[in-house]
């Protein structure tokens, strides 16, 4: 019954999950919107995955305070406008607490109508800093740091590590990429060590950035820093090396993707992008990695783990503040820590999770390995 019935949830992705005599009477209602189809569901569907094995993790055992937890999963293809109509319709069915969004473009949409619905939000992967740090949204947490610490760490690499002094920062011209984009150049121009050549956006979908690939050589540059998703970033890679250009290609966890190693193929390879520190070694995320195997015969994907301690920290919260009223649950998460697939955290005041961080990855031989 399992595998079959899991994937056929997933083949839909409208109804609720675990349905039926099992949630006879009140559920705890978690919503999970993200991109559940299109380019970018590579990033969506492995947190909606999570969601269904931790509910039931906890349903297994019996619930929460009595009550059975039900994930109710809204597709929104990481689009902004569709992120509101999901935020919509995840309120007016009740949903108690949320796990989502996964872009930071759609988050942002999405946040100010479950900010004026009073409901708690945590994201794994929605990584622009004023998502936590403007203060516009005390109901808003997440399991990922920001992209202010994830472009800190590009350009430390970059200078650092690679000797770049003249780097092109390209990026994608959404929330995500142009932030953490505009948080290179800063942190370049900063530096004092290096300078920024270029600072272009590209069109999202276009099928050529052969121009943009042109002035990248044209101004000389030494290393490439790109803001985005692995859609752009796959084709910008495979027409520098289309040119020959051995230029390094630096990028984010946009990008630190299997599906960009796929769908760039060769060129994926010496590839640079950074993400959440390899915690692999950890029982939990051990734990959790077969739980996916198991319930879907795959190995997880993006974001998966952050996902994973995402659904772990709003439920244990639901069950120490014995409510989902949301004042309650934002003390419990943070006033308490919690165990979980990335490791123990706890959340400050601003909704970040302390005890995450960052690491530089790469490509080699078509899979993508921490840097030490």
């Amino acid at each position: 019954m399992r595998k079959g019935w899991f994937k056929a949830l997933i083949a839909g992705m409208t109804v609720a999950v675990m349905a039926g005599p099992v949630f006879a009477g009140d559920t705890i209602k978690l919503g999970v919107p993200g991109a559940h189809s299109g380019d970018l569901a590579s990033y969506g569907l492995p947190s909606a995955n999570a969601a269904k094995i931790v509910a039931k993790m906890f349903n297994d055992k019996g619930g929460i305070n009595g009550k059975m937890v039900e994930v109710i999963p809204q597709d929104d293809q990481c689009k902004p406008e569709m992120a509101t109509n999901a935020a919509t319709k995840l309120v007016s069915d009740g949903v108690d607490i949320v796990l989502g969004h996964i872009c930071s473009g759609a988050t942002k949409a999405a946040l100010p109508i479950y900010k004026e619905a009073n409901k708690v939000v945590m994201s794994p992967s929605a990584t622009t800093p004023a998502l936590t740090q403007s203060g516009d949204y005390p109901m808003f947490f997440r399991t990922i740091s920001s992209d202010d610490q994830q472009a800190k760490l590009g350009v430390d690499f970059a200078i650092d590590k690679l000797g770049a002094k003249k780097i092109a920062v390209l990026h994608d011209k959404g929330d995500y990429g142009k932030g953490y984009a505009e948080y290179a150049k800063q942190f370049i121009e900063q530096s004092g060590k290096a300078t920024v050549v270029l600072f272009e956006g590209v069109t999202p979908g276009a099928v050529d950035y052969s121009a943009v690939v042109q002035k990248v050589r044209s101004e000389g540059a030494d290393a490439v820093m790109f803001g985005g998703y692995h859609p752009e970033a796959s084709k910008i890679v495979a027409q520098m090396r289309k040119k020959r250009m051995t230029t390094p290609f630096i990028s984010d966890d946009g990008v630190k993707d299997d599906t960009f190693i796929k769908v760039a193929g060769k060129d994926a390879e010496g590839v640079y992008a950074s993400s959440s520190k390899d915690v692999s070694m950890l029982p939990m995320y051990k734990e959790a990695i077969e739980l996916h195997k198991k319930e879907f015969g795959t190995e997880p994907g993006a974001f998966y783990k952050e996902a994973f301690a995402a659904a772990q920290a709003l439920l244990t919260a639901v069950q120490r503040a014995g409510s989902t009223e949301t004042p309650k649950v934002i003390d419990a998460l943070r006033n308490n820590f919690v165990e979980t697939a990335i490791g123990k955290i706890k959340f400050d005041k601003r909704g970040d999770a302390e005890g995450t961080g960052f690491s530089m990855y790469q490509v080699k031989n078509g899979v993508y390995v921490e840097l030490k």
